[in-house]
């Protein structure tokens, strides 16, 4: 038997911490240790025992949960997952948790939408087996051998949409740039994004998020980047300098329009346990992009996107995956690679000047 993921969680509310603890109990590699009701007491905790991941509500008495994580990653990097209500009013706050290190987020559970639990238990649980995983600081992963099985049935890309045709569609001049990422790719896509200038080929991303933080993400990557970046919107056009990113919870998929592209924003079941899925917008760039696309893969728990970069390889897509040294979970990539589907290997520092090199030398 693996070593069990101890969480220690910190929740102002008794009805979270007893829900959450219901939640992550439910997966046999998880243990929860013990539920504080702010920071102080959590503190305390910790000196009896250090977990392998906390989660961490935003609002609470006596020290707001920001401040707190910041004080971790200062004294003690330990994997932090913020646990915060579904607001857009607190989603930039949560990005700059993110910002501060913290790992990745997860949303309170909603007691009345019990036909949901399910999927969010799934997501919870695969939220902090992902952190365990996860380089924080200087540090190495403590937990590599944890498993990423969830309760659900794990779908493929096929219940949204059908396989390519395997014919591959000659190259055009313009490119279109596909990206997948989910643990740490908040701060791995902020730093690709920044290094590319106003006239970069189009680009569609699946970053692993929940709704409605995916608008603040793109509106706070727009601020500090050349190109123009938005969440995407069904019907969206994939335009030069400019970059799409699939909204939380629901799939995005690439459509040729003519000699244009532009996206489809679908509902769906999960597919490998995600929604927006990897595979999906992977699938959807070799049906309808063919050798015109670039397909990036970068840090992320997990398996989604190595079939479907498999499939835009065959289909004539020249593909990327970020190194394990540059990424915080090196899942994602590793398992594209083990597929056959990567054609280069960058650290993430090479990747934005990869996109310009191939963007030349069509």
């Amino acid at each position: 038997m693996s070593k069990k993921i101890r969480v220690l969680i910190v929740d102002d509310s008794a009805s979270v911490r007893q829900t959450l603890t219901q939640v992550l109990e439910s997966d046999p590699k998880i243990e929860v240790i013990g539920a504080a009701s702010d920071p102080f007491v959590a503190a305390k905790r910790i000196q009896e025992e250090i977990p392998d991941v906390i989660t961490l509500d935003v609002e609470m008495p006596r020290m707001d949960g920001i401040t707190f994580l910041r004080k971790i990653m200062s004294q003690k990097p330990i994997p932090v997952v913020m646990c915060s209500s579904l607001t857009e009013a607190g989603s930039e706050t949560l990005l700059q948790a993110l910002e501060a290190g913290a790992v990745d987020i997860i949303l309170k559970p909603k007691i009345a939408a019990a036909d949901h639990l399910a999927e969010q238990a799934s997501r919870i649980c695969e939220v902090v087996k992902s952190a365990a995983h996860a380089r924080v600081g200087n540090a190495r992963p403590a937990l590599r051998s944890a498993s990423a099985s969830g309760p659900l049935a794990k779908l493929t890309a096929d219940a949204v949409l059908p396989p390519p045709s395997g014919k591959a569609m000659a190259r055009t001049t313009e490119m279109v740039i596909c990206v997948g990422a989910s643990t740490g790719g908040t701060e791995a896509l902020r730093e690709m994004l920044m290094r590319l200038p106003a006239n970069s080929p189009g680009m569609v991303i699946v970053q692993h998020m929940p709704e409605k933080f995916t608008a603040a993400f793109a509106k706070r990557l727009n601020s500090l980047c050349d190109v123009e970046i938005k969440e995407a919107e069904d019907g969206d056009p994939v335009l030069r300098g400019h970059v799409l990113i699939a909204p939380g919870d629901k799939h995005m998929l690439l459509e040729r329009q003519g000699a244009r592209y532009r996206v489809s924003i679908r509902s769906g079941p999960l597919v490998s346990r995600h929604r927006p899925s990897v595979d999906v917008l992977f699938r959807s760039s070799a049906r309808a992009a063919g050798a015109n696309a670039m397909g990036i893969i970068m840090t992320g728990m997990g398996d989604d996107g190595a079939r479907g970069m498999l499939e835009m390889h065959q289909a004539g897509a020249f593909t990327v995956a970020q190194d394990e040294a540059s990424s915080v979970v090196f899942g994602m990539p590793k398992e594209a690679i083990a597929h056959g589907g990567v054609d280069k290997i960058l650290h993430l520092d090479k990747i934005a000047q990869e996109i310009l090199a191939e963007d030349h030398r069509r």
